[in-house]
Parts: C-alpha cells; structure tokens; sequence
C-alpha cells in the first residue's frame, strides 16, 4: 500500500469518525514499550517552563500612520510551538516568526501564544476557544505545530487529524488563515534504538501526510516539520538539538523557522511567491493531494497548499543555515531585570524590547539583518 492511499485512509477515518488500526502484535508492542521506556531514560527530557513570548513585535512600523493596526499572530500546539528547550523570548518559534512577519509586513505583529508544552491534539480545542476569546477580533494567521505527542503517547492517528481538523475548521470560521506544521520525524532522536526508531518514523510521517491531507482540503497550508528533528538535525545534533537532546536549540528553532515564514508571509499575500516559478528538478509542481502529502511528509521545509478541486502545489521552501549568534551585549540581563521589576516595556529606536541582542529574531529569512523587535521581559 502506497504512503499516500495509507495517508488517505487516515484522514478519510477521521472525518468520519474513525478510530485507529492496530499494526503489531502483543509481543512487538511489549518490545516497543520497552525501548519507549529506555529511550525515555536516556534523554531526560526538560520540564522547564517556556519563556513567555506574548507581546508586540516591529513597533517601529507602527509610526507610520498609513501602516495601520498590528497584525495578530496566533500560535497552537506543543511544546514545540511553545518553544520549550530554550530560555529567551526571542528564541522562541512564536517570536522568530513574529519578528519576521513584521519585517516582511513592514507592519507591527502581535503574537499571542496559547501552546502547551505536552499538549496532544485533543487541547487543540481548548486552545482554540481561549485564543478566539481573548480578543475582539480573530487572529489573521494562526501557526499551530502538533503531533509529535500524539505519536508518543499511542494516540489513534485518525483521532489525531479528527481534532486537527476540527480546530483548522474553526479557526477558518472565525476568518483566520491558518498554517500548520505538520509532525516532525520522531525516528531521528539519537537515543531512541531500532525497532522503536522506525515505528516512530513511519508513524511520524503517516501522520504528517495525514495532516497535511486535511488541513489543506479544509483551506490552509502546511509546511513539513521533518527536519524539525530529521536529517540536518540528525547531522548537527550538538547545535540543532537543545540540552535535553529532544527539543531544538535556539539554533534548531531558527531553522524550523526558516522553513515556515514564507509559507506564514505567502498565506496573507506578502511573499513573492508569483517571483518563485515552480522547479520541477527539485519535484516541484502541482500533484493529487494525497500524494503531495505524503511527499511532503518526507521531506522537511515542504510547503502544500490547494490550488483546484483534488490538486495541491508541492513547493521545496530554501532554506539557510542561520549566521553563528552574535555575543550578548553587556547588561542585557540586568535591564531585561529591571524591566521586568517595573513592569515596562522599553523599546529603542528600532523598536528591540528587553530582551536586546541580534540573535536569529532579528534575522530575516535570507539572514540579512532586519529591524530589532520588541519583546515582553523574561519569566
């Protein structure tokens, strides 16, 4: 059975209803449990708490009076879209995304961030209702990254896409664009052994086309998160993996990000994408759904989207490495203190918030330097 009818049959199973299919036997299931087990031992995964990212990116922008209200970034998901494994704001997805979005718009963004690190695609409701109930208006974009926890915690795939989509649904009811980056390839954490590393791929990837399947149908984008932990991670774990050897690094996260702001830029109409032709050498092109999914599936930095009836366009976003980080400028950490302590929010002439510094936010996504943001003080 093909990777895409298989992807198929998922996410037909999860509108209507279905649960999933069982694929090994008592024994190989005691096997994997074991492994899972192991391999839990040996990454040690972080439970410290995210830094809080919320607040508003770009204010340089909003001094010009034509620009307008800010743009509302919305982020969903997990631990992932929380930004767990790292300890500045501005490290995070959500503010490297915001940070480039704005640089992009030339229009400030504020980013709202409703993940919850451990979160399966079953919160994806709760998430849902608290960030359309926060505000007077919805989000123009929302990003959401789910599914490496579905997979983990022996969530039914089909269940898994049932909620995606029903949140994806909602979001675009209430006139949200919306983004998703679909499961990272779970088969390449160092520590997980065979024969759980290659369930954990092959069920990362399912999931993933399957995602990709029914967000797309229902009007939004993806953009594959495989090299979230796949083969450049793999490569470069010492730079692209945080302490935990599970999370990214502030590096990891930037690359991720790379691959995900033309997708975020092009879904309001500002990335160039008429500029871009479509490469068939690099397998480019227009493709039935399923099978753009499960291509997309298997590779990281793939966006899809639909174009006519069954069709979806398949494009291979570039991306670059980020510049090595610049070094902290003295004292950053004891103004974003004292920030904090008064409850302001400074920002300089460029508009950079407490937590200073040119690192990967204040990159854009070809890494030229980009006007500063600001961000809210650390937690």
């Amino acid at each position: 059975m093909s990777r895409a009818t298989v992807a198929r049959r998922i996410a037909t199973a999860a509108a209507f209803g279905g649960g999933g299919i069982g694929l090994l036997g008592g024994a190989a299931v005691g096997l994997l449990l074991a492994e899972a087990q192991l391999a839990k031992r040996r990454l040690g995964i972080s439970d410290d708490v995210p830094p809080m990212a919320d607040g508003l990116y770009g204010t340089a922008f909003g001094r010009d009076p034509l620009v307008g209200r800010p743009l509302l970034l919305g982020f969903l998901g997990d631990s992932t879209a929380a930004g767990q494994g790292v300890h500045r704001a501005r490290q995070t997805p959500g503010a490297l995304l915001a940070s480039g979005l704005a640089a992009v718009a030339e229009r400030p963004v504020e980013l709202r961030n409703v993940a919850l690190p451990g979160a399966m695609s079953d919160d994806l409701e709760r998430q849902v209702i608290t960030l359309l109930s926060e505000r007077e208006r919805a989000p123009e974009v929302c990003v959401i990254m789910i599914g490496a926890n579905d997979v983990t915690g022996r969530m039914p795939l089909a269940a898994s896409v049932r909620h995606l989509s029903e949140a994806v649904a909602r979001l675009r009811t209430a006139g949200s664009e919306v983004v998703v980056g679909t499961c990272p390839d779970l088969g390449s954490v160092e520590p997980v052994g065979q024969p759980l590393r290659w369930l954990a791929r092959r069920l990362s990837r399912q999931l993933a086309a399957a995602q990709t399947i029914a967000v797309v149908e229902l009007g939004g984008r993806t953009v594959s998160l495989g090299d979230l932990l796949g083969p450049e991670f793999a490569a470069n774990p010492g730079e692209l993996f945080g302490p935990d050897n599970y999370h990214p690094s502030a590096e990891g996260y930037a690359t991720a990000g790379m691959a995900v702001l033309p997708t975020l830029c092009a879904t309001l109409g500002l990335w160039p994408t008429a500029e871009e032709p479509v490469e068939p050498a690099r397998r480019e092109g227009v493709l039935p759904v399923a099978r753009a999914a499960a291509e997309a599936a298997a590779e990281g930095g793939t966006e899809v989207v639909a174009t006519r009836g069954p069709w979806a366009q398949l494009r291979h976003r570039r991306r670059r490495r980020v510049p090595a980080q610049d070094p902290e400028p003295t004292g950053t950490e004891e103004t974003a203190g004292s920030q904090e302590a008064t409850g302001t929010q400074a920002t300089t002439e460029n508009g950079t918030g407490p937590d200073g510094g040119e690192g990967p936010a204040a990159k854009d996504v070809d890494g030229n330097a980009s006007p500063r943001r600001t961000h809210p003080p650390l937690r």
